[in-house]
């Protein structure tokens, strides 16, 4: 019997054929782990920026809880010193809800539950005794309030804020209170429905039975969904992420409570529209990476015929171009012919390559690609930088006033020339040492290395008024609000630092914009009106 005898491979062919593994392998195993690294980054990324943004809604919403309690708790204090005037009960209730416009419908109830004055008056409830939950608890209580959501008198959803009245000799009288409708028109529903992402971000509040109490959808408000934070994690932590799991659907979500009522504000969206960014960047990669892979292989092929050892050598370290001393492994092989060198000479080209790409990328995914500014990827290297060897620093938190008039006025490619001119400013106004990020939208951090808060504040001053003395075509001028916090080592942590800058930035907001706060400080630091 015959044993057929297959042909020996010549050493051209099998170099050949070892270069073309090599290549095709190498090529997939970038590919693969760039496809992991940027999944994760993505995922990493979209989960953080949704906490930081409940967390900043949560904030908006405590604070708007509060104003309202303070609202009430002012005119509390007036009806206490005639609670039976029926005209000052009126116009009370008529000031509440027309100038605060906090309110859907205010009403002045006595210590029995009947209504004295209400406004609008077409609910035609006064001189009738309110039976509903929110208006039994705060006779039960007598004590500052803000309701379960419940039905009101008049059939609506509502959530009802309420202040107790007491006299001068500290007797009951009822109390005062305004309601918030959940499913209609509501200073709510706006605090809630203009914050949004426009890539494809969504936002939906739950009250402490999982009962939804804002959403995009409104046939779902009312509604109770199945609990996707505990108790315990709502208590505890205060905020957070998590990724579900809904019909098949992964979402990636951050949350944050609000202290005051106990709601959870839920930001998510959804895993495929976060990963669709993925494929491009393979497509990117893999377009830079077939031409040196196909150089590769060609030069593999023509010098084949006549490479021995030498090439041999380097074909067994082209296959290992991912270990650490590759480089130096290659450089001590003796390529004694022009050929073997010129081959040698190319591998170390594309290794440098290689890792040039590779620090690219890096830097790449911690920058803005607008402003190339750092983004929070970069921002959050820079702070573990700085707590690693404990460096003080100022922080300013900087918001464009009024930028949505400027999108909403000269679309969105007019605004973004305007995030790009106040990029520009802030280049040029921070120090060496300073650090410039962009915090998403038309926000913005520095942090100033060592730099006391004195200091800081005329930092903030200067990038402050040269942003208003600026001229932007189309636009004209535009400010910004600004407000300041610092870090000390000893002073808890950065975090803490960032949101005291933020509310110190909510202050400058609320004080007029275009002003410097510094947290902790009520002095409006400086202001200029245009």
């Amino acid at each position: 019997m015959l044993m057929r005898v297959w042909p020996k491979k010549d050493l051209r062919t099998l170099i050949a054929l070892l270069a073309i593994a090599s290549v095709v392998i190498t090529l997939a195993n970038t590919l693969y782990a760039t496809w992991r690294v940027q999944r994760m980054v993505l995922i990493e990324s979209t989960l953080a920026a949704n906490r930081a943004y409940a967390t900043k809604l949560a904030s908006t919403t405590e604070v708007f809880f509060q104003l309202a309690q303070s609202q009430l708790h002012y005119s509390a204090n007036l009806l206490g010193q005639d609670f039976d005037n029926p005209v000052l009960a009126q116009q009370e209730v008529n000031r509440l809800r027309e100038q605060t416009s906090s309110f859907n419908s205010v009403a002045v109830v006595d210590s029995s539950g009947v209504v004295k004055a209400i406004s609008p008056e077409s609910l035609m409830l006064k001189g009738m005794q309110l039976t509903s939950q929110a208006s039994r608890e705060a006779l039960a209580q007598r004590q500052p309030l803000v309701s379960r959501p419940s039905i009101s008198a008049a059939n609506n959803l509502i959530v009802f804020v309420s202040w107790p009245v007491w006299n001068s000799e500290g007797r009951y009288l009822g109390y005062v209170g305004g309601t918030i409708y959940l499913k209609k028109k509501s200073i709510l529903n706006e605090l809630l429905g203009e914050q949004f992402y426009r890539d494809g971000t969504r936002v939906f509040v739950l009250d402490r039975n999982n009962q939804v109490l804002y959403h995009h959808n409104s046939q779902l408000i009312g509604k109770t969904l199945p609990e996707i934070v505990s108790d315990r994690d709502r208590k505890e932590k205060g905020n957070g992420e998590l990724q579900l799991d809904e019909e098949g659907t992964g979402r990636l979500a951050g949350y944050a409570v609000v202290p005051t009522t106990g709601w959870l504000v839920v930001a998510l969206k959804s895993t495929n529209m976060t990963l669709q960014p993925l494929s491009g960047l393979l497509l990117q990669v893999l377009k830079n990476s077939v031409p040196f892979a196909l150089l590769t292989l060609l030069m593999a092929v023509i010098f084949a015929r006549l490479i021995a050892l030498p090439l041999w050598q380097l074909a067994r370290k082209a296959s290992q171009m991912d270990a650490q001393s590759v480089s130096g492994d290659i450089g001590r092989i003796d390529a004694w012919y022009f050929e073997a060198a010129q081959v040698k000479r190319a591998l170390l080209t594309g290794i440098g390559v290689v890792q040039d790409k590779i620090g690219r990328l890096k830097s790449e995914v911690q920058t803005d690609p607008m402003t190339n500014l750092l983004n929070r990827r970069g921002l959050s290297a820079v702070l573990d930088y700085f707590s690693t060897v404990q460096q003080p620093f100022a922080v300013l938190a900087l918001d464009i006033d009024h930028f949505k008039r400027v999108n909403d006025n000269y679309g969105h490619d007019v605004g973004d020339e305007v995030i790009k001119q106040v990029a520009r400013t802030l280049r040029l106004s921070a120090r060496q040492s300073d650090v410039v990020c962009r915090n998403g939208g038309e926000e913005f951090l520095m942090l100033l290395p060592a730099t006391p808060l004195n200091e800081a504040r005329e930092i903030a001053e200067r990038v402050r008024a040269s942003i208003a003395e600026s001229q932007i075509e189309r636009v004209g001028h535009i400010t910004l609000s600004v407000g300041i916090a610092s870090w000390q080592v000893e002073q808890g942590s950065q975090e803490q630092s960032l949101k005291q800058a933020d509310a110190a930035l909510y202050q400058a907001k609320n004080a007029g914009r275009n002003c410097v706060m510094i947290a902790g400080q009520d002095a409006l630091v400086s202001s200029i009106k245009r």
